[in-house]
C-alpha cells in the first residue's frame, strides 16, 4: 500500500474476489442478476473512473467505514449463496443484502468527493429527512418501516459528533443536529405512541415529547457547560437510548404497557444517572476489525427482518440492544472511576 499502483491493486484484488462468484451465483438463479451488475457497475466505476478523478482532485483514494463494511458483507453474501445452493430450505435473503451492498458501495464513492468538513452537517441533515420520513410512514400506519427510519437516523446521528471532531464542521452544524435530534428522537417516536392507540396516548405521548425537549434543552444549555462531567458522559439517559426504548416497546408491547416504558425512558432521560456516550467512549474501546464485522452483522439482520417482515423479532432485538447498553455503559462508567480513583 506505499505505492500508488499497490493502493490501486488492493482493492481490485477484493472486487475481484467476490464479484465473479456472485455473477455466478446470479446467473445460477440464487440472487438478482439486475441487481449484482448494478453492484459491478459502482464498483468498477469506483475503481476504474472515480480514482483517477480523486487522484487528480488531490483527494484521498483510501477505503472509508463504508466501503469496509462493505466488503466483509459481500464476502458473506459469497458464503451465504454457496451454502443456500446446497441448502435450499434457508431463507434467501441474498436480494436484500446486495441492496445493502450496493448503497453502501455508493456511500463510499460519493463521500470521498465530499470536503471532510460537510461531513457532520451531511449526517445531521440526513437524521432529520429520517425523522421527517418517519413521520409520514408513521401517518401511514407502517410503524416497523418508520422505526427502521428512525434506527437509520441514529446511525447518522452516531457519526455526525464523531465527524465534527476529526474533520471540523460549519457554524450551523450544532444547531442542526439539535433540530435533527428533536424531530428524530422526540416528535417522531411520540406520534407513534399517539398512533399506537389508547384513550391516554396523547397524555404519555406529550410526556415523552417534553421529555426530550428538556433532555435536550438541558444538555445544550446546562450539560455541555459543565466542568465537573467528564469527556464522552451523558448527564441522563441519551435521547436516541430513549428513542429505542419506546419503538421498540411499540412493536412488541400493547398500548398500556408501551405507556409505562415510555415514562420510563423519561424518568431516566431526565435523571442524572451518568451513561457512557456511546460514539465517543464505548466504540473508541472496540478493536477496528470487531467494529466493522458488528456493523456488517447489523445490516445482514436488518437484511433479514426486511425479508421476514418479523416486527416482533424486529422489536425485542431493539429493547435487548437498549438493555445492552444501559447495562455495558454503566458498567464501563463504573470501571473508569475506579481506575481515576
Amino acid at each position: 500500500m506505499i505505492t500508488e499502483w499497490g493502493e490501486w491493486l488492493d482493492p481490485l484484488c477484493d472486487k475481484l474476489t467476490y464479484l465473479p462468484p456472485l455473477i455466478g451465483f446470479a446467473y445460477a438463479g440464487i440472487i438478482s442478476v439486475k441487481l449484482v451488475w448494478a453492484l459491478v457497475v459502482v464498483e468498477l466505476f469506483g475503481q476504474f473512473f472515480a480514482r483517477k478523478i480523486l487522484s487528480l482532485m488531490s483527494f484521498s483514494v483510501a477505503a472509508n467505514n463504508f466501503g469496509k463494511i462493505k466488503a466483509i458483507i459481500c464476502f458473506c453474501l459469497m458464503i451465504f449463496c454457496a451454502l443456500l445452493h446446497k441448502n435450499p430450505g434457508v431463507i434467501n435473503i441474498g436480494d436484500e443484502v446486495l441492496v445493502a451492498c450496493i448503497i453502501l458501495s455508493s456511500a463510499s464513492l460519493i463521500f470521498k468527493f465530499i470536503p471532510n468538513r460537510l461531513y457532520a452537517d451531511i449526517l445531521s441533515t440526513l437524521n432529520f429527512f429520517c425523522g421527517i420520513t418517519s413521520l409520514f410512514l408513521t401517518y401511514n400506519n407502517h410503524f416497523a418501516l418508520a422505526v427502521l427510519v428512525i434506527i437509520l437516523g441514529q446511525l447518522f446521528d452516531l457519526f455526525d459528533g464523531r465527524m465534527a471532531e476529526i474533520h471540523g464542521g460549519t457554524k450551523y452544524g450544532p444547531y442542526l443536529d439539535d433540530i435533527a435530534d428533536f424531530v428524530s428522537f422526540g416528535l417522531s417516536p411520540a406520534y407513534i405512541i399517539i398512533k399506537s392507540g389508547g384513550s391516554f396516548a396523547w397524555l404519555f405521548a406529550l410526556i415523552f415529547f417534553s421529555g426530550v425537549a428538556y433532555r435536550l434543552i438541558r444538555f445544550v444549555a446546562v450539560d455541555k457547560k459543565r466542568t465537573d462531567l467528564p469527556e464522552g458522559i451523558f448527564n441522563g439517559l441519551p435521547s436516541p437510548a430513549g428513542a429505542l426504548l419506546v419503538l421498540g416497546a411499540a412493536l412488541v408491547f400493547p398500548p398500556q404497557v408501551l405507556w409505562g416504558v415510555a415514562a420510563l425512558s423519561v424518568g431516566l432521560m431526565v435523571s442524572h444517572i451518568r451513561f457512557a456516550h456511546f460514539g465517543r467512549v464505548i466504540m473508541k474501546r472496540i478493536p477496528k476489525p470487531l467494529f466493522f464485522v458488528v456493523s456488517a452483522t447489523i445490516i445482514v439482520t436488518i437484511a433479514f427482518i426486511l425479508k421476514t417482515q418479523s416486527v416482533q423479532i424486529f422489536g425485542y432485538l431493539i429493547l435487548c440492544s437498549v438493555l445492552i447498553y444501559l447495562i455495558a455503559g454503566r458498567k464501563w462508567l463504573q470501571s473508569d472511576l475506579l481506575a481515576e480513583k
